[in-house]
C-alpha cells in the first residue's frame, strides 16, 4: 500500500479477500472461529500462530477496517474500539499506571473529562488541564512522572487549532507520548503522525461512518504500542468493535476524502440559494475572528490540506448556520437535513 495514493488506500486499503473472490469486503458474522486441530487451537491462543480466534479480539472484518484506517493516517497498526470514548479510555487505560501523570487539552469531548477526573483519579492517575494553543502552558505542566499529552484538534465545536508538531517535541522531551484526537478533521485533512504524534485516536461514529447509523473508535499509532499494551487492553477488557460496524467503517472510508474535496465544496456553495439558512452577521464575525486571530492560527501551517482552516471559518456562514443560529438567534427557523440527526459530512441545511 506504500506507493498508492490516498484514494486507492480508502478503497482497497487492508482488503481480504476470502476463497470465494467477494468484491466487496465480506462481512463475518460470527463470535468464534473452527480450527483444523486442537494443537492448532493451543498455539493460537498461545500467540505462536496466527490466525482468528475469537471475535472480540481477531475478526477479519475488523482486521481490514483496522488496516485501512491505518493506512490513510500513515500509522503502522490501529486496533478498534466500540466506540470513541472506549478509544480514549483504551489509550488512558493501557498506558498510565498509579501515579504517572497525564496533561490533557481543555476543550476536548466533554465525556473526556469525567474519564479523567474521576475515573482515572481514583487509580491514582494525575491530570492537568491547559489551553490546547497554549504551548507555554503545555511546557510548564510537564512533571517528571508526565506519561501522556492528550489532545484533540481542531477541537469540537470552538475548532480551536493545537500547534501538534510543537506538542509531539514537548511530548518526546519529557519522555512522555502525545495522542491526538482526530474526529473533527479525519485522516482526509490531517494526520496527525505526520506532525509527529505518537497516536491518533477516533470516534469512528462521526466521519468514518458519516451518515449517523453506527458506533465505533480506533487508536492509531506504531505497531509496539498499538500490538503491545492497547491490544492487549482490548483483549482483555472486551471495549471491541462489532464485525457489522467495522463494515459500515469501511464503506465510510471509501467515500470520506470524496466528502471533504474542496471543489464539491465549491460546488456546493455556487448552488446555493435563497433558502440557505444565515445566521446573523454578527455571529460570523465573532466565530470567523475567534479562528483566525486565535494563536491557533499558527499551527494550521502543518495540516495536511491547508484550505482547511478557511473551511471551518467560512462554515459559520456556509455550513456552521445550524448550531450558530441555535446560539445566536433568538428564534431560529427549523432546519431540515438529508441524513440522520447526528450526520456530520457537509450537507446544505435548508429552511422548512
Amino acid at each position: 500500500m506504500g506507493e498508492w495514493g490516498p484514494d486507492t488506500r480508502a478503497v482497497r486499503g487492508g482488503t481480504e479477500r476470502s476463497d470465494f473472490g467477494e468484491h466487496s469486503e465480506a462481512l463475518s458474522l460470527t463470535a468464534s472461529f473452527v480450527f483444523a486441530s486442537a494443537a492448532q487451537a493451543a498455539q493460537r491462543f498461545a500467540n505462536e500462530a496466527p490466525g482468528n480466534i475469537y471475535s472480540r479480539f481477531t475478526n477479519p472484518t475488523v482486521r481490514m477496517f483496522q488496516a485501512r484506517l491505518a493506512a490513510l493516517e500513515g500509522a503502522e497498526a490501529c486496533i478498534a474500539t466500540a466506540t470513541g470514548m472506549a478509544a480514549v479510555a483504551t489509550t488512558a487505560m493501557a498506558l498510565l499506571k498509579a501515579g504517572d501523570h497525564a496533561i490533557v487539552a481543555r476543550g476536548v469531548f466533554g465525556t473526556i473529562v469525567p474519564l479523567f477526573n474521576q475515573i482515572l483519579a481514583r487509580f491514582g492517575i494525575e491530570t492537568t488541564w491547559v489551553s490546547p494553543t497554549d504551548v507555554d502552558a503545555w511546557r510548564a505542566a510537564v512533571r517528571p512522572n508526565t506519561r501522556l499529552l492528550f489532545v484533540e484538534s481542531p477541537t469540537n465545536p470552538v475548532l480551536e487549532v493545537a500547534d501538534i508538531a510543537t506538542l509531539a517535541q514537548i511530548a518526546r522531551e519529557a519522555g512522555a507520548l502525545l495522542a491526538v484526537d482526530n474526529c473533527v478533521c479525519s485522516p482526509a485533512l490531517q494526520q496527525p503522525i505526520a506532525l509527529g504524534a505518537d497516536l491518533v485516536v477516533h470516534s469512528a461514529t462521526k466521519f468514518i461512518d458519516g451518515q449517523g447509523r453506527t458506533l465505533g473508535g480506533a487508536v492509531a499509532g506504531r505497531r509496539s504500542l498499538i500490538e503491545g499494551s492497547l491490544a492487549t487492553f482490548v483483549r482483555t477488557a472486551g471495549p471491541a468493535l462489532s464485525p457489522f460496524n467495522a463494515w459500515i467503517g469501511l464503506k465510510g472510508l471509501e467515500t470520506l476524502r470524496c466528502a471533504w474535496r474542496p471543489s464539491r465544496q465549491r460546488r456546493s456553495r455556487s448552488r446555493a440559494g435563497s433558502r440557505r439558512i444565515r445566521p446573523s452577521s454578527e455571529c460570523i464575525t465573532r466565530a470567523s475572528s475567534r479562528i483566525r486571530s486565535s494563536p491557533s492560527r499558527r499551527a494550521s501551517s502543518g495540516w495536511a490540506e491547508p484550505w482547511c482552516l478557511s473551511w471551518f471559518a467560512a462554515g459559520a456562514q456556509q455550513r456552521g448556520a445550524s448550531s450558530m443560529a441555535r446560539s445566536c438567534s433568538p428564534s431560529p427557523p427549523t432546519l431540515v437535513t438529508r441524513r440522520a440527526p447526528f450526520a456530520t459530512r457537509p450537507r446544505r441545511l435548508t429552511a422548512a
